[in-house]
């Protein structure tokens, strides 16, 4: 677990029901990253609902790719942005939508939506 974040840390299972269409959320409630300006940790709820094609994304690798942000210095734009460039890269999904909704700090509150469709 040793790293950035990338693309490459996500597994994939093969979609079943590739079939028809259907929406699937993920939500991770404790995510953390680092402001690249003051070094103080930042904190979220990554939200992520896409509808697959042929593949969906395995859990347990997501929860260790979002595990390595704790520690990276990186922007609430970026971040989330990240998440949906890896996402798509590995799963070229139909459509996907991530929303990086920041906790405020310093009185300021933070959502970013980031949205891909084939």
């Amino acid at each position: 677990m040793d790293g950035s974040p990338s693309y490459k840390d996500l597994e994939v299972v093969n979609n079943e029901y590739k079939d028809r269409d259907y929406n699937i959320r993920i939500e991770v409630p404790e995510f953390n990253c680092v402001c690249p300006k003051t070094s103080l940790p930042d904190f979220a709820n990554i939200k992520i609902t896409y509808i697959p094609d042929e593949n969906i994304v395995e859990l347990k690798s997501l929860k260790l790719y979002m595990v390595k942000f704790r520690n990276l210095g990186i922007y609430h734009e970026h971040v989330t942005n990240q998440i949906l460039n890896d996402l798509v890269r590995v799963l070229s999904p139909r459509k996907i939508n991530v929303v990086g909704d920041f906790h405020p700090r310093g009185g300021v509150k933070t959502a970013v939506e980031a949205v891909w469709e084939k």
